[in-house]
């Protein structure tokens, strides 16, 4: 009686699986624009793997000279060398790039402004959940570091360049999540608490704050700037949890959301869409606007946390173009 019943629910909890997922693939968001990229230039951030990869192949296949941001060399090679492969487009690269590191942002970004004449898509990417407590010899909370202060810098970095080979966009990867986000400005670089889903929450809001007030400071120079949340998708973003964890989340990950290809399309249709030309400071799910937390929409929020931000990455106006 209680195997046939164990049975009975067992039955139903895969039928549920099979039913979630066939409407997450069947509601996925799909970039049919044809647009083409010769002549153009792409950043593509952790695009060594997951959603990044996946967003960099499609811009190499519609002709774009593409620029792999990656921490792992080793691995950023082998992704170049299979996107060489599979888009037939030569014009991809492999550069180094460690969030974790504000010298080595400023260092990314001083080699594009001294080798790339122009640059017309910047898709921050790169990110990583349950990076713990400690914090990077730039004295930053290492999880906000990576999620929000790295991208930040580089994107006030290369806003120049952006602006000076506009129309171009730059695309903001979210989440989701950051509707539950606790944001406390005081506490940006968990001055006074540390939680580790808290950062990565706050991490999150803190992108689309920063993509809204950007596409004001950028309004009428040619540059847009958007934020997405690319679905819940099957990539490696939690390889740094416990390894039970890890690997559990991973499987029911892959059994019911999207896989990379699938979670990489919003990024490309903010990077390449005809229908989202001269579109700035929104916020996108499956390829449509979304409706984002209120904080989000806090313009006096957006800007302290911008000059917040400047002061802790210690970004002087002499290295930005705004």
């Amino acid at each position: 009686m209680l195997c046939s019943l164990l049975s009975f629910h067992a039955l139903w909890a895969v039928v549920v699986l099979i039913v979630v997922k066939l409407y997450n693939t069947m509601t996925a968001g799909i970039c049919r624009s044809q647009k083409q990229l010769n002549g153009k230039t792409a950043i593509v951030t952790g695009a060594n793997t997951g959603i990044g990869k996946e967003t960099a192949l499609d811009l190499a296949r519609r002709g774009a000279k593409v620029i792999l941001a990656c921490r792992d060399l080793k691995n950023g090679k082998i992704a170049c060398d299979e996107i060489i492969a599979r888009s037939n487009n030569s014009k991809v690269e492999v550069r180094h790039l460690d969030l974790s590191s504000l010298a080595s942002v400023r260092k990314f970004a001083k080699d594009i402004i001294s080798t790339e004449t122009h640059l017309e898509i910047l898709v921050n990417n790169a990110g990583a959940g349950g990076l713990g407590e400690k914090r990077t010899a730039d004295g930053l909370q290492i999880g906000m570091q990576v999620n929000h202060f790295s991208p930040f810098l580089l994107t006030c970095l290369l806003v120049g360049l952006l602006k000076k080979s506009a129309p171009s966009r730059i695309v903001m990867v979210s989440s989701l999540v950051h509707k539950y986000a606790k944001f406390d400005l005081d506490n940006l670089n968990s001055e006074k608490w540390f939680n580790d889903i808290q950062v990565y929450n706050c991490s999150k809001l803190a992108n689309i704050l920063v993509a809204n007030e950007l596409s004001r400071k950028l309004s009428g120079t040619g540059v847009t700037v958007n934020s997405l949340h690319p679905g819940v998708v099957g990539t490696d973003i939690m390889r740094r949890m416990p390894r039970f964890i890890y690997y559990i989340a991973k499987f029911m990950i892959s059994l019911i959301f999207k896989n990379p290809e699938q979670g990489a399309q919003t990024s490309i249709y903010l990077a390449v869409s005809e229908d989202v030309e001269g579109v700035s400071g929104k916020y996108f799910s499956d390829c449509k606007e979304a409706t984002v937390a209120k904080d989000a929409l806090d313009v006096g929020l957006a800007k302290k946390l911008w000059e917040k931000s400047e002061v802790l990455v210690g970004l002087k106006a002499e290295e930005m173009d705004l």
